[in-house]
């Protein structure tokens, strides 16, 4: 039998959210940032800039960190994850 392989699409291709700057509100973007991935070392993640603060989410739930983060006062911004590279045989 053949090896066959498939190369599946999804319509909602993954997002990463990530933050850029966390302003000068730095403890409201803490409080943001452990709400969106519920570690407690927060303030860290929020020290090291750019960070990425959530993985693999789709768009609409990184749209929404986004603008969680922004009213927060940082600035933060989506990155569509890059397509895999796809083994041929």
């Amino acid at each position: 039998m053949a090896d066959e392989y498939f190369l599946l699409v999804c319509d909602d291709v993954p997002h990463d959210v990530v933050l850029t700057d966390p302003g000068v509100r730095v403890m409201d973007v803490v409080q943001v940032v452990r709400r969106l991935t519920g570690l407690r070392r927060s303030k860290v993640l929020a020290a090291r800039v750019p960070a990425v603060i959530l993985v693999g989410v789709p768009e609409e739930d990184a749209a929404a960190a986004v603008s969680a983060l922004r009213d927060a006062g940082a600035q933060a911004e989506t990155r569509e994850q890059p397509e895999p590279d796809l083994l041929m045989h």
